[in-house]
């Protein structure tokens, strides 16, 4: 593949995560907006942040007034703003309450412009404290430096296989070890509880890269392992097609009752657009988390009402459960008041858990703050649920070796609500539910062996 196609191929990974729009290493201390907040408590948390009298510096990063954070995202090739939001209104209301114990924290942007995450990583290996809240496409041509420097990353979304559980990594943006599907739960409801009769006719489409392609080849072989027959399964240019009808028509023909679509959720919203055109409406379209947000809705407005599409908030509380769940009421408020206007999305929600992992473990470190001391007591945390964010995690062992928890959202003309999955948990999520793992080999996540490195070199 020519240099300008590999581009052109990645595009639409690269939207699939977030990122934040000012220039690489650009500084912002989060402390715009209006009257600082009351209480440095966030939904059932208290004193996330708060005032006090920071000690003498010891750790990179870190003075004795205030934190450098690393922000990573494609923004220079994506122009999507969701972590640079989400960094500006946690930062702004954080400091306000007080910073970390005294100390304000300074997002330095890393702008990684889709091919340059190696670069933004050393810059980060020489000047910042902890990595929180972002993404990129190819954030595994990252991780070899990030774990030779030993740099602690929180993020809100990860995407390559070398990245994906790597070791000094920690939230629920993290995901899981690549050798199981997170999303089983939600596959076992749609094919054997929702609708069964689809169990027989799956379709898949995905972008032809090799990241995409990749993810296609795992859900294959979950399904195919939970009994379910892939009747339709194709490519499609990643940079898009001028006319989606040849694909529509191909679905249409093998009889595909469930679709599984990977990239550009822009693309997705033309395809069921043909397919309501043709009077073809299948049982379930799986949108996937990407596709919670208003653009999508926006895009797919004339097919809402005929096509079912649903997606996998993972243990992720909706904006919809606002009134039931104080923390998600909380962003909002905390959006309207330091950057009204912006949209929440999945991303978003994800950076805000990150964030507030950070903070809290930092919070609890107290004046001398050292990134072992922040990872270890992030990693302490048996049931995290980022003040009710999210479903309980054990990030004291790793996500593959427990059961998770799946809540799902279904778009309409009125927006994204929550579906009738019999929730167990909160009246949210259902939890109980083991991940498939995988029998390919699909690659590991890159340790702190790899590196000649161990924890105990963590300071």
């Amino acid at each position: 593949m020519k240099p300008q196609r590999t581009v052109i191929a990645l595009m639409a990974v690269a939207l699939l995560v977030a990122g934040c729009g000012r220039e690489s290493g650009a500084r912002e201390d989060g402390a715009g907006g209006p009257a600082p907040a009351a209480s440095g408590d966030f939904g059932t948390l208290s004193d996330v942040c708060t005032p006090g009298t920071p000690g003498s510096a010891q750790a990179q990063g870190v003075t004795a007034t205030e934190i450098e954070v690393g922000v990573f995202s494609d923004i220079g090739f994506t122009k999507n703003p969701d972590f640079v939001d989400a960094a500006k209104v946690f930062t702004s209301w954080c400091n306000a309450a007080g910073g970390i114990n005294g100390r304000k924290i300074v997002t330095n942007l890393r702008d990684t412009k889709l091919m340059e995450v190696r670069q933004r990583m050393l810059e980060a290996c020489r000047e910042d404290f902890v990595l929180v809240g972002g993404s990129a496409a190819l954030d595994g041509l990252g991780v070899k430096d990030r774990l030779e420097c030993l740099l602690p990353e929180f993020p809100a979304q990860v995407s390559q296989t070398a990245n994906t559980g790597s070791d000094l990594q920690l939230g629920a943006g993290s995901s899981m070890s690549e050798n199981v599907n997170p999303y089983t739960g939600f596959q076992d409801w749609l094919i054997n509880e929702a609708f069964p009769g689809s169990k027989s006719a799956i379709g898949m489409i995905n972008g032809d890269s090799p990241i995409t392609k990749v993810m296609g080849d795992k859900l294959t072989e979950s399904l195919t392992a939970a009994g379910a027959k892939i009747a339709y399964s194709d490519l499609y240019p990643i940079s898009g097609v001028s006319d989606w009808t040849p694909y529509a028509q191909a679905i249409k023909a093998a009889g595909v009752k469930g679709l599984i679509f990977y990239g550009d959720f822009r693309y997705l919203a033309k395809l069921q657009d043909v397919l309501t055109s043709m009077n073809y409406k299948l049982d379930w379209i799986d949108a996937n988390a990407n596709s919670y947000n208003q653009v999508f809705l926006d895009s797919a407005k004339s097919s809402l009402g005929q096509q079912n599409n649903v997606l996998d908030m993972s243990g992720t509380a909706p904006l919809d459960a606002a009134d039931r769940v104080p923390a998600v009421q909380q962003v909002k408020d905390l959006f309207q008041q330091y950057a009204p206007g912006s949209a929440i999305t999945f991303q978003v929600l994800r950076a805000f858990q990150s964030w507030l992992l950070f903070a809290k473990s930092a919070t609890a470190c107290g004046a001398d703050l050292t990134r072992a001391c922040v990872y270890k007591t992030a990693a302490a945390e048996t049931a995290w649920t980022a003040g009710g964010l999210q479903a309980p995690v054990d990030l004291s062992k790793p996500l593959a070796d427990q059961t998770r928890c799946f809540n799902v959202q279904q778009a309409g003309p009125g927006g994204w609500k929550s579906a009738q999955f019999s929730p167990n948990t909160d009246g949210l999520y259902r939890c109980g539910f083991t991940p498939y793992r995988y029998k390919a080999d699909f690659g590991q996540p890159m340790t702190l062996a790899w590196v000649n490195k161990s924890l105990a070199d963590l300071k």
